[in-house]
């Protein structure tokens, strides 16, 4: 069968890499057109656009670079015509998804999505055109589902893809990548400042600007695949700082403590058991819209997903340096980080275990040949 996907960022392209895998298990003929990233193109099929065409972030951000994110979509909707897949497959992104997935289903393309988009956090008459142009949804955090049923949506769970992709990288060796990346043997603090360049500029000056209160550590930044040292070297102005790109996971195993820009980031450190404090901020007009829509008590998928304050998140001016390094002495408490141990094992638990996109896959392909 022919599967049309799309995806709009990191996160996305990794999701979207492992279901691809999964439906070539299920489906020996499978063929793949996508939008997405180097992940997916690893997998096989042919890349419409990368996601770093697209990547913006925030109400003002969209807006500034609205007619290319049209241009994207008529690009988008002509390449389905032409390709006439079996279906159409959505990953997050919604913005432009939820344009895409419109125009697909009154042309009669079979349309299902992976990873819901945040209806959940604001906007939630959007589930009203979900129920109408999706004909199926599998959502990956415990609380979405309960989220739909109070609009009479049946989605399915199929628990979360980062467990599986965690548990399945190749163990790193502490030595050979110490001496691989020129680290020391100090405590390793990383910093995750987010993946484009946008964030990275709000987020980086901040994180950095406590390193010199820590002598006794390292600081490394795990740089986004996405952008070039280059782009970073501009923020690193003292020593006792590192740069390593693309080795997150690697980086997160070897951490003790890390500063992290919400985003999927925050459930990737907690799973790596890795205590942290998450950051954000956007531009002045971004934040004034988002906090007038979204509902939410946190911005963090950890508190989400367990429902209480369980990592300190600092957002817009909350983020700065004094509240910065009073809260990473407070995750460096050894007192304090065995609160955090405790309730990240909760939180894995609450994830519904392994098998997210093999159990994506099998459903997308069975539901596709009982109606052929």
């Amino acid at each position: 069968m022919k599967y049309y996907i799309i995806a709009g960022e990191a996160s996305g392209d990794l999701h979207g890499s492992n279901l691809m895998k999964a439906l070539q298990k299920q489906d020996i003929h499978a063929e793949f057109r996508f939008w997405g990233g180097d992940l997916m193109q690893s997998v096989g099929g042919t890349l419409v656009q990368h996601y770093k065409e697209r990547a913006f972030m925030g109400f003002a951000e969209v807006l500034l670079n609205i007619n290319t994110i049209f241009k994207a979509i008529s690009l988008c909707k002509n390449d389905i015509a032409t390709y006439q897949p079996d279906v159409v497959i959505f990953i997050d992104n919604s913005g432009f998804n939820l344009r895409i997935a419109k125009w697909a289903k009154e042309q009669n393309f079979k349309t299902h999505y992976y990873i819901s988009p945040q209806v959940w956090a604001s906007r939630a008459n959007r589930v009203k055109k979900i129920k109408k142009y999706i004909d199926a949804m599998y959502v990956i955090l415990p609380f979405v589902e309960d989220f739909y049923k109070k609009y009479n949506y049946k989605v399915h769970f199929v628990g979360h893809p980062l467990i599986d992709a965690i548990a399945d990288r190749t163990q790193v060796d502490e030595y050979t990548f110490r001496k691989e990346y020129l680290l020391n043997e100090k405590p390793i603090i990383a910093l995750l400042p987010g993946s484009r360049k946008q964030e990275i500029k709000k987020m980086l000056s901040v994180m950095l600007s406590v390193v010199k209160d820590y002598p006794n550590y390292q600081f490394v930044i795990a740089g986004a695949p996405s952008q070039d040292y280059s782009f970073y070297s501009q923020f690193i102005k003292t020593k006792n700082v590192s740069f390593i790109s693309n080795k997150t996971y690697d980086l997160l195993s070897l951490s003790t403590a890390a500063l992290v820009t919400s985003g999927t980031a925050t459930l990737e450190t907690a799973l790596f058991k890795v205590p942290q404090v998450v950051c954000y901020k956007g531009s002045w007009l971004s934040y004034q819209i988002g906090k007038r829509i979204i509902t939410l008590k946190f911005i963090s998928l950890v508190n989400l997903i367990m429902n209480k304050e369980v990592v300190t998140e600092l957002i817009q001016n909350d983020f700065n340096t004094k509240r910065l390094k009073a809260e990473l002495d407070t995750i460096l408490d050894e007192y304090q980080r065995t609160k955090f141990f405790i309730n990240y094992y909760e939180l894995e638990k609450k994830l519904g275990g392994r098998g997210a996109s093999e159990k994506t896959a099998k459903l997308i392909y069975n539901s596709i040949t009982a109606n052929t």
